[in-house]
C-alpha cells in the first residue's frame, strides 16, 4: 500500500522542481519531505529522483509513477470532499489570474462543485495585485494568483519560467527600439520584464498594452512585439527568444494560494481543493 502522504509529497518535489520550494507548498520542512522521499523509494524500491547540488529530476521510474501518483491523490481527495460536503455551504469569492483560469482550474472547480452542491462559487478574473488586494479588503475569501516578486506570502502551487516570446517571423530592425507588449495594468509578468531591461543597455520602448494575456499574446503572434509570458502560455506561431537579441534573463514565476485571515469552511476547503487538485499549468502543443 502506498501512503497518499508520502505521494503527496513526490508530486509536490516533481511540480516544484526541489525539496525547498517542495516544502513550503506542502507547509513541511525540507528534510520532512525529504525524509518522506527517501521512505517512498523504499516501498517501491526504485529511486524515484536523479539528485545533484543544483537540480532534481525524475528518473525513468519516476516519470512512470507521477500520472498514477496524481490520479491516486485526486480520487483521494475528491472521496474526503464528498465525504464532507453535507456539512458546507455557503458562497465563496474566488478570485483568478488568467493563466490560471485558462490552465487547470476549470476541472478543478468542476470537482469541487460536484462534491460541494451546497456552495455556490462566484469567480473573478484579474491581474495579481488587484486580486490581492481585493482578498486583503474582504471582497473575495480566496485567490489563485502570481505571487508579486520578493514576496513569500501564501501557499505556493507551482512554479515556472518567465519567458521572452515573439511571432515565429518576427525579426528585430537592425538599430530600431524593441518593441514590448505588456499588461496595460501593474502585473507581476510586467514588472518583471521592466526591471530586467532596465539593468541592460538594450533600448525599448513599449508599443502596445492589454489588460488581458490573450491580448499580450495577441499582439506578440501579430508580429508587432515582444512579450514576457509565462513559458505555458507560449502557444504555436510563438518562439521563445533569448540571448540572440541580448534579451536579459527574466525571474520564474510563482503561483500561490491566498485565503482571508479567517475563512469559512466553505473557503478553506476550496483553498485545499485547489492546493491539492492543482497539477501546473496546462501545456499546449506547440
Amino acid at each position: 500500500m502506498l501512503d497518499f502522504e508520502l505521494l503527496r509529497a513526490f508530486v509536490a518535489v516533481a511540480d516544484c522542481g526541489g525539496f525547498h520550494r517542495a516544502a513550503e507548498r506542502l507547509n513541511l520542512t525540507q528534510s520532512t519531505v525529504s525524509q518522506q522521499i527517501k521512505r517512498l523509494e523504499l516501498e517501491t524500491e526504485r529511486p524515484l529522483f536523479r539528485r545533484t547540488t543544483r537540480s532534481v529530476a525524475l528518473t525513468d521510474d519516476g516519470e512512470m509513477l507521477l500520472g498514477d501518483a496524481r490520479r491516486l491523490l485526486q480520487l483521494e481527495e475528491a472521496a474526503r470532499l464528498r465525504l464532507a460536503a453535507p456539512r458546507i455551504s455557503g458562497t465563496v469569492r474566488l478570485g483568478v489570474v488568467e493563466e490560471v483560469a485558462g490552465g487547470s482550474l476549470p476541472s478543478a472547480l468542476g470537482r469541487f462543485a460536484a462534491a460541494h452542491p451546497g456552495v455556490k462559487l462566484e469567480v473573478q478574473i484579474g491581474v495579481s495585485a488587484d486580486l490581492i488586494e481585493q482578498l486583503n479588503a474582504g471582497r473575495l475569501d480566496v485567490v489563485f494568483a502570481k505571487r508579486p516578486l520578493g514576496t513569500s506570502k501564501g501557499r505556493l502551487v507551482w512554479r515556472e519560467p518567465l519567458v521572452w516570446a515573439a511571432a515565429d517571423t518576427f525579426d528585430l530592425i537592425p538599430g530600431a527600439a524593441l518593441p514590448l507588449a505588456l499588461y496595460r495594468e501593474r502585473s507581476v509578468s510586467r514588472e518583471a520584464a521592466l526591471a530586467a531591461l532596465r539593468g541592460g543597455e538594450l533600448i525599448w520602448e513599449i508599443v502596445y498594452t492589454s489588460p488581458s494575456l490573450t491580448g499580450v499574446r495577441a499582439a506578440a503572434l501579430a508580429g508587432l512585439a515582444i512579450a514576457p509570458l509565462p513559458a505555458s502560455a507560449v502557444t504555436a506561431g510563438l518562439r521563445i527568444l533569448g540571448a540572440e537579441l541580448g534579451l536579459p534573463r527574466l525571474p520564474d514565476l510563482e503561483f500561490a494560494i491566498y485565503e482571508k485571515a479567517r475563512p469559512d469552511n466553505a473557503a478553506a476547503a476550496l483553498a485545499a481543493a485547489l492546493l491539492a487538485l492543482a497539477q501546473g499549468p496546462s501545456r499546449p502543443t506547440i
